[in-house]
């Protein structure tokens, strides 16, 4: 038998971001959907602590109190299912951990480090259903993950660790391929609603709503953007107007 393919999961970089192989159509594949998701998110290193960064962690847990409740949102109804109406969703809080990560993380690595918080320290929510860990790294670190690595070969991924723990990585935006000439806020809210509506409508990759050819909701229409009050937001497929939205 040959290897499985691993579904696409990932930001690619602007570069590499394709057009569609074929009309697009995302299909669901019978496996959960984040019905209302409650976002939870990591600031790993005291990078986060300084000057040129605490900013971006007021930012950020502002931006997802915003998207969660925005018409952003309200458009992956159309993706909702008997079992899983997709609505607004919440942020249930933030924390920032002033250990500095490794230089080289691996996704294994970043899978441990979400179990190892979750088990340890009362202010990270408890998993649920609807839970979803958004982790953002500082400067100087690089992800690997399926042989590719961040700002090599992608800006942010979403996985779940044994199909029940959903998260998502969001490596600091340090090269043209993962800023695309865009401000860090907007590069890094940009990937973040990819990765959100992702999540959301296929938390466990490839079982949600996937396209075979095409990939994720957010793949279809990799770095194309529009501005979502304040924020720059990506756009995302749907199905009913036949474009992205």
């Amino acid at each position: 038998m040959g290897m499985a393919v691993q579904p696409i999961r990932i930001v690619p970089l602007r570069s590499e971001a394709l057009a569609p192989v074929a009309k697009p159509r995302l299909t669901y594949r019978g496996g959960p959907l984040l019905a209302s998701a409650e976002v939870f998110l990591f600031f790993w290193g005291d990078a986060w602590q300084q000057p040129s960064q605490s900013g971006l962690v007021q930012q950020l847990n502002e931006f997802f109190e915003f998207v969660l409740v925005s018409p952003l949102i309200d458009q992956l109804s159309e993706y909702s299912v008997p079992d899983f109406a997709i609505t607004h969703g919440s942020r249930t809080g933030a924390i920032v951990l002033t250990t500095a990560p490794p230089p080289n993380l691996k996704d294994a690595d970043i899978q441990q480090f979400v179990r190892e918080e979750i088990a340890s320290d009362p202010a990270v929510t408890q998993p649920a259903p609807n839970s979803l860990y958004f982790l953002f790294l500082p400067p100087g670190v690089t992800v690997e993950l399926d042989g590719g690595s961040s700002c090599m070969n992608f800006c942010g991924y979403h996985s779940a660790i044994d199909d029940k723990v959903f998260y998502a990585v969001m490596p600091f935006p340090e090269c043209d391929g993962c800023t695309g000439g865009l401000a860090v806020l907007d590069a890094l809210t940009s990937t973040s609603s990819h990765e959100l509506c992702e999540a959301i409508t296929d938390p466990v990759p490839g079982q949600g709503y996937y396209d075979d050819q095409n990939g994720e909701i957010g793949d279809i229409c990799a770095w194309q953007t529009k501005r979502l009050g304040q924020y720059l937001v990506q756009l995302e497929w749907s199905n009913a107007h036949g474009t992205c939205i």
